[in-house]
């Protein structure tokens, strides 16, 4: 006699993706009452929580299809309607006043990094068994909603009115949503051994990373994924310049 499956979700896992949907939704929700420093720091909460989901449902062995589709779901609000609207309210909204052109010019750019966002969770989801896992084809969405994120928060830190910004703010916003559909390799760093033991050096690396962003959160978070978003570009056309130079020996 077949023993009967169980129906239900695993609890602890998914709590973590819950944690991680609301975040992106208060997010949204501060936004809109102009509460900008408070939205991005709760979309680096999202970060935070998307990164422990996978991995508490790998320690605990509580991996499901429905853990997968509703993390995907949860990072589409996060990662790719939070950060457009985030942004489009800090820095992009004022654009109509300056006619109506330049209003859908701005909902246009928001749009483009929501579609991209959306594009890339599909491709992920659709290619996650068959690519190289030390790279992820194209800006990953929580690299890219953090590069949002780290933009507005810096800008409410330095008092910067987001309309002042418009311009680096819209060039942004396109950027990112290019990027995540982009061919563009990135390093994933799943490569990284966490488990045995490593050199004493990388714990003191470890320290320093802590303290120096701690000493300015915006500004440290925001350089550092602001770097890893130029890293792919820059590495592709390090690599084509290699390959070209290794066909002209040949040739």
């Amino acid at each position: 006699m077949t023993e009967k499956r169980r129906r239900g979700i695993y609890l602890l896992p998914n709590l973590f993706t819950t944690a991680g949907l609301f975040a992106g939704f208060y997010a949204i929700l501060v936004a809109m009452d102009g509460r900008f420093e408070a939205a991005a720091v709760a979309i680096f909460i999202a970060m935070i929580m998307d990164g422990l989901d996978g991995r508490v449902a790998r320690m605990t062995n509580t991996q499901s299809d429905f853990g997968m589709e509703y993390d995907s779901l949860a990072d589409m609000v996060s990662f790719g309607l939070a950060p457009s609207l985030v942004v489009y309210q800090w820095a992009l909204a004022d654009l109509v006043q300056n006619g109506w052109g330049w209003g859908k010019v701005a909902w246009a750019a928001a749009f483009i990094y929501t579609a991209g966002g959306a594009l890339r969770l599909a491709r992920f989801n659709t290619q996650a068994e068959s690519t190289d896992k030390r790279y992820f084809q194209g800006l990953p969405s929580p690299a890219a909603a953090a590069l949002m994120a780290g933009m507005v928060w810096v800008g409410t830190e330095l008092g910067i009115d987001g309309a002042e910004w418009w311009l680096p703010a819209l060039l942004l916003t396109v950027s990112a949503g290019l990027l995540m559909v982009s061919n563009v390799r990135y390093h994933s760093f799943k490569d990284l051994d966490l488990r045995n033991r490593v050199p004493f050096v990388a714990m003191l690396v470890l320290v320093l990373a802590f303290v120096l962003t701690s000493i300015d959160p915006p500004k440290v978070l925001f350089g550092v994924f602001l770097l890893y978003a130029v890293s792919g570009p820059v590495l592709t056309l390090v690599n084509l310049r290699k390959m070209r130079a290794a066909r002209r020996g040949n040739g």
